[in-house]
């Protein structure tokens, strides 16, 4: 899905829900007027990461990105947290940027303090943002202590299409947390629960973060 109008630089950007396409549009129109998005939509690589484990959807994965770098993608945002940690790799072997939307997210928590409450709603998804906070503390030279709160319900009602109900349960699960120096959203989709509940607390996402690095890479 090509964006309509003159632009002077495209980013490609890989998704596994059709429902980050128009926010993500949203945010470009906002922060980065001129920047032109092409949207490719695969559910199926989260759900080979489900079945089999983020390792499980690497070949894919790959696979669409060898695709997109030969229509002339130059770089790439990947939003899903899940397969985040493949598609950067299968970027580096293919010589193409990919960032994975919460990696500037990631950085930014560790800058806060120590202790990272992740809040999920994905099982699939924890270790991969664990590992990710951990990268970024060491690159930073900063101690980071994350935990988790898993919010497996959450993630039912977004597949029934109940996104409200599914922002209320994270939002729920914001309200919470207790003794944290700052509340990282591992799933995109689950920003606008910030806007439901008032935090004492940090509460970081990755879609705005994650766009405006990607904007630099192009």
């Amino acid at each position: 899905m090509r964006q309509d109008g003159p632009a002077v630089s495209e980013l490609t950007v890989l998704h596994t829900a059709m429902v980050h396409v128009p926010v993500f549009d949203a945010l470009r129109d906002e922060d980065h007027p001129g920047l032109g998005l092409r949207h490719l939509v695969y559910p199926e690589l989260l759900g080979r990461a489900q079945g089999a484990g983020p390792s499980g959807a690497a070949e894919a994965t790959r696979t669409v990105l060898s695709e997109a770098v030969a229509e002339g993608a130059t770089a790439v945002l990947c939003t899903c947290s899940t397969i985040g940690a493949i598609a950067e790799a299968a970027g580096a072997e293919l010589g193409i940027p990919v960032l994975r939307v919460d990696r500037p997210m990631a950085a930014a928590a560790v800058a806060h303090g120590p202790r990272v409450v992740v809040i999920a709603a994905l099982e699939s998804t924890v270790a991969s943002s664990l590992a990710l906070l951990r990268e970024e503390a060491a690159a930073a030279g900063r101690e980071v202590s994350p935990r988790t709160v898993l919010v497996d319900r959450a993630w039912k009602l977004f597949e029934s299409g109940d996104t409200v109900g599914y922002h209320w349960a994270v939002a729920e699960a914001i309200e919470e947390v207790r003794d944290a120096d700052a509340i990282v959203l591992a799933q995109a989709s689950m920003t606008p629960a910030t806007e439901l509940v008032p935090s004492q607390i940090p509460v970081l996402t990755s879609p705005r973060l994650g766009l405006a690095a990607a904007a630099r890479l192009v």
